[in-house]
């Protein structure tokens, strides 16, 4: 018989003999080379271990340069479903595999922070994340949630100076395998008992909930996976574990007291009903995406750093206390896997690097139902967005040539908003109260049409515009600049109303203006008698002035004088009855409309801008040359019915001027603005507003119609601004103001959105190409930087241009002071001569 050679052979014929050899083989070669293999081997699995922990530090850095928080206010009707939507969404950061490897995957970190204000919520967002990439998906998951991008600061603020943090904190983990899913369905808001288990907190308190999330693919799934399949037998998924559930076989089972034959699982019927709800639930989590999360807590207070024993003792129990009521409110979640406590070295400096490392598996869902915003609209405390943001509709113009600058969309894409030339002759409507942003937006238009060289009217009851609007002014314009200043003791332009044209329109014009001012005091005796006044005024040689008024009405020997030559014979008959009348009949009849003409006349400035001879401002050259006129009125310093008497009586010339470009051929008209603000003072012509604006787009003239509220307006003047100013810019709305002007933006943005809007936030619809367009809601930008002392450089140039002697005759009327300046004057007739 051959016997077999070899360890083979050996072991056939002498198993035992076989093994001992190998063993002692084996022994002999570890004591020979054990030496110099474990120091090796400890080598490199320290390197190892040095190795991975820098290139996790490295890759964390990177995360953490340039990050940024973005603060999302809470809308007023938040979609249940929007937390699912979210996350979704952002599975898109999920990078490829060779670049998670060479650089890792960032996470973002979901934040609820709790201060005595109450709590706000932020998503942490690492600097190689794209900007605006995580703020859209928000606005898109929560339609009218708002977000504030600011660069990222720890959850916890650091103590001022004199004090020190008792800082108390902990970390969630799964307790039971990360297959197993937490509870997702609930009747009310899960997380109303985590908002609430903080309030409470003092002055100096602070409390911060951190989600850290990442989305995984790849291994860490497939692990997940494999390790599912153990979830009923007691075994452990990890390869050490299994390793030694070989070398204790039956313990697991023993310990759990789960049978080691699985057939008798279905010979028991509470067990069988378990494992197969599990087995779905196990299914179900891992039918979707999957993130990487692990949840932080902290509480912490500021004492100061003298503070006894006693009162450290007493700070520490309490931030315990609430941090315990902080872990304690995710119990909600408990179902197939529950979160338990884990200790958390150094919980500040934890929650300040937001650091993730190794985390539980959760799906979509799973991570939705922990981080999303507060459905509840009940639940106080939360920081919340007044008014939900609505992207604008694609045909709106970004400003450029010939398109006046609105604002910036605060939702979706951040572009910039503007107003087409031809758009605004449609006119624009702007509500809004004192202090919401008003006059920002009118500046802004104004400054468009200054650096455009479009001819702009502006009537300012308030002073500060015009204020703003002068040191803002670029140097070349500051001689197209016409000023009415009531609080310069400058003398002002003179802007004659009985002054010019051929027919008596002037004189209607002065006549309603004063009637509609004084309605309440204002009868046809007071009328007729001011109109056949000023009618007989206009007919003398001389250059008449309302100055004369009073004298025509008082001296017989002025009266005398100017009516000696009257040619009609309806006012030669007026002034006949008027002669026959006795001294105190006369007076009688005077004397409703004297009162009044002395309070307007006896102030220097009216009288010198309204009644002070010749005019020497042409409406027309202003508004087709592209003069800049700034009527600076402060009702502080004329009183109310006098600066609407001015304020009107300029748009009455305004207005003249407007209508006398019929004679122009309507494609050569240039385009100008009047813009008025607390319009509903000025706006006292005879003739229906609708009609003004309706004649005032094909002359070419686009008015901004402001004003704070609708109760200022007269139910005409309402009617017809709301039906002929198509464009319309609301500012923050009064909740009987916004009822009746969301017919104007609704559906797209209801009356609580009116009424809910913030400093410098509007809900637009603006005429389009000559159609009306879907509402939206915009910020408006801020003007430009002042320039130091641009406003006394203008100001000087006008008072150098008064003081200049006129190179033509002294019957020219010059539009503004150093118009020569202006290119655009080369067009002028010469009749005019230009101007000083």
């Amino acid at each position: 018989m051959i016997r077999p050679e070899g360890w083979v052979g050996g072991y056939l014929t002498d198993p035992w003999g076989a093994v001992h050899q190998l063993l002692a083989e084996v022994l002999d070669v570890a004591w020979s080379w054990g030496p110099i293999a474990l120091p090796v081997l400890a080598l490199v699995a320290a390197g190892q271990a040095v190795g991975r922990r820098w290139w996790r530090g490295r890759c964390h850095a990177t995360l953490v340069a340039d990050a940024r928080c973005v603060t999302v206010l809470t809308p007023p009707t938040v979609d249940p479903a929007g937390g699912v939507l979210l996350w979704s969404n952002l599975v898109g950061l999920l990078r490829p595999s060779w670049r998670r490897w060479f650089s890792g995957q960032p996470h973002l970190a979901w934040e609820y922070r709790f201060s005595e204000h109450g709590v706000t919520l932020r998503l942490w967002v690492p600097g190689v994340i794209p900007p605006g990439l995580v703020e859209r998906a928000i606005e898109a998951a929560w339609p009218g949630a708002h977000t504030r991008t600011v660069p990222a600061d720890p959850p916890l603020p650091a103590p001022k100076t004199g004090l020190h943090a008792i800082t108390v904190g902990g970390q969630l983990r799964l307790a039971r395998p990360e297959a197993l899913p937490i509870r997702i369905g609930f009747d009310a808001d899960p997380i109303r008992g985590l908002l609430g288990a903080p309030v409470g907190l003092g002055r100096d308190e602070y409390a911060s909930v951190q989600i850290l999330a990442r989305p995984v693919t790849g291994r860490r799934v497939s692990r997940a996976r494999r390790a599912a399949r153990h979830v009923h037998s007691g075994a452990s998924g990890r390869l050490g574990g299994r390793l030694l559930d070989l070398l204790t076989p039956g313990a697991s089972a023993a310990r759990s007291g789960r049978p080691r034959d699985a057939r008798r699982i279905s010979q028991d019927p509470q067990l069988s009903l378990e494992y197969s709800a599990q087995n779905r639930a196990i299914v179900g989590k891992q039918r979707g995406s999957q993130y990487e999360i692990v949840v932080r807590y902290a509480v912490t207070t500021h004492l100061p750093v003298d503070a006894d024993e006693a009162d450290v003792r007493r700070t520490r129990d309490t931030a315990r206390g609430q941090a315990h009521a902080l872990a304690a409110s995710f119990a909600a979640y408990t179902e197939h896997n529950h979160f338990h406590r884990l200790r958390l070295h150094h919980p500040a400096q934890a929650v300040a690097t937001r650091r993730l490392d190794r985390g539980d598996l959760l799906s979509v869902p799973e991570l939705a139902a922990l981080a999303h915003l507060p459905i509840d609209a009940e639940i106080p405390g939360i920081e919340r967005a007044g008014a939900k943001a609505v992207a604008p509709p694609p045909g709106v113009a970004v400003p450029g040539p010939e398109v006046k600058p609105l604002g910036v969309a605060d939702s979706g894409h951040a572009r910039p908003i503007g107003l087409r030339v031809p758009d605004a002759r449609h006119h624009l409507h702007v509500l809004g109260a004192t202090g919401s942003g008003k006059s920002t937006l009118l500046g802004n238009l104004i400054l468009d049409d200054a650096d455009a060289g479009r001819g702009i009217v502006l009537i300012d009851p308030k002073g500060d515009l015009v204020t703003d609007v002068l040191s803002r002014l670029p140097r070349e314009a500051a001689g197209r600049v016409v000023l009415f200043d009531a609080d310069s003791r400058q003398r002002p332009p003179c802007l004659n109303p009985l002054e010019g044209g051929e027919t008596d329109r002037e004189v209607d014009n002065l006549v309603s203006v004063f009637r509609r001012v004084y309605s309440a005091f204002w009868g046809p005796r007071t009328d007729d008698l001011m109109r056949a006044a000023c009618l007989t005024l206009r007919a003398q040689d001389g250059v008449p002035t309302l100055a004369d008024l009073p004298k025509l009405l008082t001296s017989e020997a002025f009266r005398t004088r100017i009516t000696g030559g009257l040619s009609d014979p309806v006012l030669a008959g007026f002034w006949e009855w008027y002669d026959e009348l006795t001294d105190s009949s006369r007076s009688q009849v005077i004397s409703p409309l004297m009162n009044k003409l002395r309070a307007f006349l006896l102030r220097p400035f009216v009288k010198d801008a309204i009644a002070g001879g010749r005019s020497t401002v042409d409406m027309h050259d202003v508004l087709n040359e592209g003069g800049i006129c700034l009527v600076r009125i402060p009702k502080g310093s004329l009183g109310d019915e006098t600066t609407r008497l001015i304020g009107s009586v300029i748009v009455a010339r305004t207005w003249q001027a407007t209508t006398g470009r019929a004679c122009v051929p309507q494609r050569e008209r240039p385009d100008a603005s009047l813009v008025i603000d607390e319009c509903h003072n000025f706006l006292n012509l005879p003739y229906p507003i609708e009609d003004m604006l309706a004649e005032a787009r094909g002359f070419r003239l686009a008015m901004t119609l402001a004003h704070q509220h609708l109760g200022q307006l007269p139910r005409e003047l309402k009617e017809g601004i709301s039906t002929n100013a198509r464009s319309k810019i609301f500012f923050n709305a009064s909740p009987e103001d916004a009822r009746e002007l969301a017919r104007h933006t609704g559906p797209r943005l209801s009356e609580h959105d009116l009424a809910h809007l913030g400093v410098y936030h509007v809900g637009a619809r603006l005429v389009v190409h000559g159609a009306e367009t879907e509402p939206f809601t915009m910020t408006t930008s801020p003007m430009r930087p002042a320039v130091p002392g641009r406003a006394k450089e203008i100001r000087a140039a006008i008072r150098s241009a008064e003081a200049t002697p006129p190179s033509h005759s002294p019957s020219s009327r010059p539009a503004a002071h150093g118009r020569k300046t202006d290119p655009r004057r080369a067009r002028r007739d010469a009749s005019t001569g230009g101007s000083p």
